[in-house]
């Protein structure tokens, strides 16, 4: 694990590239969300970045988010994201876990998560495949509308999440993530929801999401440096 003041070194360093590109795209830091990527992390690594003022974390596999929570118990104003794929047998753990559960893709999920919800504040975002990836979870973009008015009532809808096809290329990235901004205002003129988050921006390329108006970034390796093994 990187050592705590390392992880407290690292995580000022991408709050203040966050403040600039913010800033370059008219907007004030505290409009973008950082949510750390703790995906096999320890939870000292988390209690650092706690320490250094980090509250809110994304866990890909709801069994380890929930051994995580129950041992940082004494940290209550922790907020948890689910960024990692939900399994229907998982659902009733997850809704008593997660703040944000940033990848519904399909309506079986949703029906479950309004059989099985237990908090009032829990919410999703719509994972969109917007790069028509195989290998990736997430609706297609054309069938994103379609999605939405089958599960708004069912759970209540804060925005779209995406994971683009990666590249080193700056522009590419931006394409990416100009055209899930660009859905996500179609869809909210359309739904007549606000949809007022868009998670996009990783740490390779959270500036361009920034640019093209992410308003969460999730944020593993930049912070906690390589990620250990999950066993």
């Amino acid at each position: 694990m990187t050592d705590a003041n390392e992880i407290a070194e690292r995580l000022a360093e991408v709050r203040e590239r966050i403040a600039t590109a913010a800033k370059s795209s008219g907007r004030h830091a505290h409009a973008v969300r950082l949510v750390l990527a703790s995906k096999t992390q320890p939870p000292a690594a988390i209690v650092a970045a706690y320490n250094a003022g980090a509250r809110d974390f994304g866990e890909n596999y709801v069994q380890e988010a929930v051994a995580k929570r129950s041992e940082l118990g004494g940290y209550p104003d922790l907020r948890w994201h689910l960024i990692g794929n939900l399994q229907r047998n998982k659902v009733r753990i997850a809704t008593a876990t997660f703040d944000l559960i940033q990848t519904l893709d399909r309506i079986s999920i949703a029906t479950a998560l309004h059989r099985c919800r237990q908090k009032p504040l829990f919410a999703v975002l719509i994972q969109v495949n917007i790069g028509g990836e195989a290998s990736k979870a997430g609706v297609a973009p054309s069938a994103a509308e379609g999605l939405i008015d089958e599960v708004r009532e069912l759970v209540p809808i804060q925005g779209l999440m995406a994971v683009p096809p990666p590249s080193s290329n700056t522009a590419i990235a931006r394409r990416w993530f100009a055209e899930l901004r660009e859905l996500r205002n179609q869809l909210a003129s359309k739904t007549g929801l606000e949809l007022s988050d868009l998670s996009m921006g990783m740490s390779d390329d959270y500036e361009a999401a920034i640019a093209e108006g992410a308003t969460i970034v999730r944020i593993g390796r930049a912070v906690f440096g390589a990620r250990p093994s999950r066993h």
